[in-house]
């Protein structure tokens, strides 16, 4: 399988896309302000205990509280606060771990209440990032994720994955990882470790200790509330946590987040920094690499797949409901429970899709269609199952139930993404009623014409829908070389499939969009 990653740099936002033969399936958005993202470590200060859910909220800069759960305190809690407090007590020297008090792991059912306390400062790492209107959800059990290993400070468990299989490299890596470790600090071995050599695991546990030292240094140095340790940025988050050998290329169209993210693989791959490539096409990325076609294709709420059949996608605040409909799709050689079968198998690929790529989480209720034969309910199961196996985020398969319904559990950390399909008209703007459209191209000349001459603006882009930009080089001579006659040659015109049939954008040589609206439509 060939996996491509295409990374969309705007002003405010950064989209990433994960194609697996060039199929889309992960499909991220982060904000370039973005601040409460997973795995972010804030020195916080408990606001409110509630015994009741043995739980405490505290403010850890959000505008809502943030929710912490006795059973999210981690084990060595106790002997994190007393650590927390010499760092607090003496701001001008790094207290050492292996020095500070070690206290027994707290009951696994305590109260909050006895091991907290309100105005309380404490280490808590975000575990999910605020979703609809609740605040984030902290855990103070911290880690510190590398590409290979997972350091948990305070613990001295060393833990492997269980995708490792083989008996012999668990034992390995597990020796291998006690020997080089630090004391009182925890390891978790990745997937991704098997058959990695001492050197590479002992050269990113230095870092993540570094990393550790580096937030507690900064945690000296605080006043009050304030994070003490940023994940990397998540184009970066993402390959450490995806990158694997079958990938073919990472496309950038910002040349700032192509150094940084080149610099990450040549220090996790250096035989893999080749697949770096800097895009400078006149097309926008997606629509260059066929994303935003396969977008607009995938996230609305009825969702086609192979021969007719389609999905229906309903997404509640509690849970998701997919239904499997066979739609105008028949076979004169296959009886209907044959049919039956053909058509759920290949809704599962389309729907496990379809979860990794809107990131659904919480309940998922399935309905497929009925089919009689247990053998084939069997099938099913094992069928979904096995595409599960691809995803990352923990998830339970219920088998179907005697109504054909399938049940899957996802852990949700992130809200769900969710791409509106649907366009207001960018011409009428809900109006309905537009200019006549046969005077469209008189319209952009006459604004051509103002740029040249009124802002003396010779180079800039034009950015039309494809369609339109279709008609403009059609014929001979065509409109675009008849103002470029008229113009001059400092002009493109670029088609961008996001557009609508009648909208229209021009950019100046800085890469700002020109308003051109106000200025013609007075003039005129």
């Amino acid at each position: 399988m060939n996996s491509e990653l295409i990374v969309n740099v705007q002003q405010s936002e950064i989209t990433i896309a994960l194609l697996e033969d060039k199929n889309l399936v992960e499909l991220n958005k982060e904000g370039r302000s973005l601040s409460f993202m997973v795995g972010d470590i804030y020195l916080g200060r408990v606001k409110k205990l509630m015994p009741g859910l043995n739980a405490a909220f505290v403010d850890v800069g959000y505008e809502k509280e943030a929710f912490l759960h006795y059973q999210d305190l981690g084990p060595q809690f106790l002997s994190q606060t007393e650590f927390l407090k010499q760092t607090l007590a003496d701001r001008k020297r790094i207290p050492s771990m292996l020095k500070s008090k070690s206290f027994a792991d707290i009951p696994k059912e305590g109260s909050i209440s006895d091991v907290l306390k309100v105005g309380q400062e404490m280490w808590v790492q975000i575990a999910k990032e605020p979703i609809s209107t609740k605040g984030p959800r902290l855990s103070a059990e911290l880690s510190i994720a590398g590409r290979y290993l997972v350091l948990i400070p305070f613990s001295d468990k060393v833990s492997v994955s269980q995708k490792i299989k083989s008996s012999e490299e668990r034992i390995r890596l597990k020796q291998l990882i006690q020997s080089i470790k630090p004391r009182r600090c925890g390891v978790i071995i990745r997937t991704v470790a098997e058959g990695k050599r001492v050197a590479e695991l002992d050269n990113e546990l230095k870092i993540l200790v570094k990393r550790w030292d580096e937030a507690v240094g900064k945690t000296q140095k605080s006043k009050g509330v304030t994070p003490v340790l940023e994940e990397i940025g998540r184009t970066i988050g993402i390959i450490r946590d995806i990158f694997n050998p079958d990938f073919e290329n990472i496309h950038i169209n910002d040349e700032s987040v192509y150094n940084e993210v080149r610099d990450y693989v040549e220090l996790i791959a250096p035989e893999k920094k080749g697949i770096m490539k800097l895009y400078n096409g006149k097309l926008p990325i997606f629509d260059n690499f066929g994303v935003t076609k396969q977008i607009k294709a995938l996230f609305g709420k009825t969702v086609t797949f192979k021969r007719g059949a389609y999905l229906i996608i309903e997404q509640t605040e509690a849970m998701h409901v997919i239904d499997v409909n066979s739609g105008n799709r028949s076979k004169a050689n296959s009886n209907q429970e044959d049919n039956a079968l053909e058509v759920n198998l290949a809704a599962a690929e389309e729907i496990v899709r379809q979860l990794r790529l809107r990131d659904l989480g919480g309940i998922i209720a399935i309905d497929f269609i009925d089919m009689i034969k247990s053998e084939h309910r069997q099938q099913l199961f094992d069928h979904v199952e096995k595409l599960m196996e691809k995803d990352r985020a923990k998830h339970h398969v219920l088998p179907l139930s005697k109504f054909g319904v399938m049940q899957i559990t996802r852990q949700r950390v992130r809200p769900a993404m969710f791409v509106d399909t649907q366009e207001t008209c960018p011409t009428c703007f809900g109006t309905g009623k537009i200019k006549a459209s046969i005077l469209f191209t008189d319209t952009l000349e006459r604004k051509m014409d103002y740029m040249v001459s009124q802002l003396h603006t010779k180079h800039f882009l034009l950015k039309v829908h494809p369609y339109v930009e279709a008609y403009l080089r059609s014929g001979f001579p065509s409109l675009i070389w008849k103002w470029r006659w008229r113009y001059g040659l400092g002009f493109k015109i670029i088609p961008v499939q996001d557009y609508g049939l009648l909208q229209y954008a021009f950019i100046d040589q800085d890469g700002n969009e020109v308003d051109l609206r106000e200025e013609i439509e007075t003039r005129l």
